[in-house]
């Protein structure tokens, strides 16, 4: 853990509580040494952050303290948590994690009646199990070290072929993702849908940048996107 991370939820801790909390039940909260959790509070300290200590007691966060992120407008709170529960859902384990947690952080710095509006939002999101969830992680992570990968595919016209491709970057539809790939086979840029691929193996070679062969090139100059067009 970062010691970003590990601050803010020491803080989200201390403000989560009415009575003291002893640095041995912080450290084990944490994961940390009780000196780190010295050195923690320390620094939170010297940053402005008003937290009281009494030996044999345990720290308190003056009452009246919030957090900076409290700037939210409730509906920038509704877009990120809509966007996290969509990551949650349609994506694969490893971000759907990481989304919960980012989550956890947003409303542990709302204020109460920003928590109310959030209990009545209109969105619901099921999360259900994905048979394509193995296939987006494992593509996110080829996309993100440039390494290549083998693809049994089968396409709109049930006729299966085998490529070697470079995963340059992944587009959702809604009801779809599709890979956007260099193919070697085919010596061009080809998209594939996640549920037409009938099996995928990570190869250990690593494909090169290539000022044409790559997401941004594809965008601008294949498609003719300009920035605003740009999916995110």
């Amino acid at each position: 853990m970062r010691k970003s991370e590990r601050l803010f939820q020491l803080v989200t801790l201390l403000q989560g509580r009415r009575t003291a909390i002893t640095a041995q039940d912080l450290a084990r909260a944490l994961g940390v040494a009780i000196r780190t959790v010295y050195r923690d509070i320390q620094a939170l300290i010297l940053s402005g952050v008003p937290i009281d200590g009494e030996a044999g007691v345990g720290y308190r966060l003056r009452a009246g303290f919030d957090l900076p992120p409290l700037m939210f407008q409730p509906e920038e709170v509704t877009a990120l948590l809509v966007g996290s529960r969509m990551v949650q859902a349609w994506t694969d384990p490893d971000l759907a994690r990481a989304a919960k947690h980012a989550e956890a952080k947003i409303l542990a710095v709302l204020t109460p009646q920003m928590l109310i509006g959030v209990s009545r939002l209109p969105y619901r999101i099921p999360v259900y199990e994905r048979s394509e969830s193995g296939i987006h992680r494992l593509l996110r992570k080829a996309c993100e070290g440039r390494q290549k990968v083998s693809i049994a595919y089968r396409d709109m016209n049930g006729q299966d072929s085998t490529r070697t491709v470079w995963p340059l970057g992944m587009v959702g539809w809604g009801d779809h993702w599709t890979l956007l790939a260099w193919c070697e086979k085919r010596d061009a840029y080809r998209n594939f849908r996640f549920d037409r691929i009938q099996d995928i193996m990570l190869l250990p070679e690593h494909y090169p940048q290539h000022s044409e062969r790559n997401l941004e090139h594809y965008l601008t100059r294949i498609v003719g996107m300009d920035d605003e067009q740009k999916p995110a």
